[in-house]
């Protein structure tokens, strides 16, 4: 296998150079394309009051972390996706997945006919609050990128990103980011150390929009302050203090999915007893995110919610982590 080739944040390209012809199918027959690209924790997720197109303007600050899907794309005589891994049963397998969004809005760009089979070999949790169907679609399209030789710069699969939605941007670059807009708007943040982590996976997912709705229902009749990044939490980030870090973690989102999923509060609860720093639902949930002082304390955080009985399974792992990155190129 060849080793890391290049990421969308390298010298503001991605992919090999050349263009792919304006017409028909892009990419050498068997050729094979592998990406890799990391799920994300909201350290901060402030969120304002419902704006009229239904979106949310948000301080949304973005941590990669240490938990892959690997996108491979290769030629073929239609777009087609597959994927294995947990949970993949609940993965769509047509035209609504974001990586098959991602290829048919890069092919429609350039004018090729995107006939690529996708396969999604998942690891990060479905419908989890941690950003999987945003990772997919960065990962298909900085692979399509690279197998169609379009060369394309990184603004351009950014501005392709923040089509697909609202995640897809920051699952691009990795690393730290404040996301603005409705998280889109990405500034790329100094972190100043590691941070290691425990995600406790829930069963059964929650809907974003049912998530949010809920936000709106809870706040309705109330002013909703315009959110903003919290500076003590930048400035944990920047010197890689993780006490410091656990005081500033904050998720406007959490009552609501608390309200939802009553049984969160119990996994929250298991895990500062066991150890963690803090504790906070990831995203939208389900999945619960636990910050500890090393990556020792996550193993024993990690096996006592496991014992608690208040998770499905778990996972330890450690931040930041480097954003899409194509680590394959080669005969299929």
């Amino acid at each position: 296998m060849a080793g890391v080739a290049e990421t969308a944040g390298a010298a503001g390209t991605a992919g090999a150079a050349g263009t792919a012809g304006a017409a028909g199918t892009a990419g050498a027959a068997g050729t094979r394309v592998r990406v890799r690209v990391p799920a994300k924790v909201n350290v901060q997720l402030a969120v304002g009051a419902a704006r009229p197109d239904g979106f949310h303007d948000l301080a949304n600050v973005f941590l990669a972390v240490g938990l892959y899907d690997e996108i491979t794309v290769t030629p073929a005589d239609e777009l087609r996706i597959t994927c294995t891994g947990p949970d993949a049963a609940q993965v769509p397998l047509d035209r609504t997945n974001l990586a098959a969004r991602a290829a048919l809005a890069l092919a429609e760009r350039h004018g090729i006919d995107p006939r690529v089979h996708i396969h999604i070999a998942k690891d990060i949790p479905v419908a989890g609050g941690m950003a999987g169907g945003s990772a997919d679609g960065a990962g298909a399209l900085l692979a399509c990128d690279t197998l169609w030789s379009l060369g394309s710069s990184r603004d351009e699969l950014l501005s392709i990103c923040a089509e697909l939605g609202s995640d897809v941007p920051f699952s691009l670059i990795g690393g730290a980011a404040l996301g603005t807009g409705r998280g889109e708007q990405l500034t790329p943040l100094e972190v100043g150390g590691s941070f290691h982590w425990v995600f406790a996976v829930a069963d059964g997912g929650l809907s974003t929009p049912t998530v949010f709705r809920e936000f709106d229902r809870q706040t309705e009749g109330t002013p909703v302050p315009a959110p903003s990044a919290d500076p003590s939490l930048l400035a944990a980030l920047r010197t890689g203090d993780a006490t410091a870090l656990a005081a500033a973690l904050s998720n406007d989102l959490q009552p609501a999915a608390l309200t939802l999923r009553p049984s969160l509060a119990g996994t929250l609860a298991a895990g500062r007893t066991a150890g963690a720093l803090a504790a906070l639902v990831s995203g939208s949930g389900p999945t619960t995110a636990f910050l500890t002082k090393d990556a020792d304390t996550a193993e024993e955080v990690s096996r006592a919610l496991l014992t608690s009985g208040t998770c499905r399974t778990t996972r330890v792992a450690p931040s930041p982590a480097r954003g899409a990155t194509v680590v394959e190129r080669a005969p299929a």
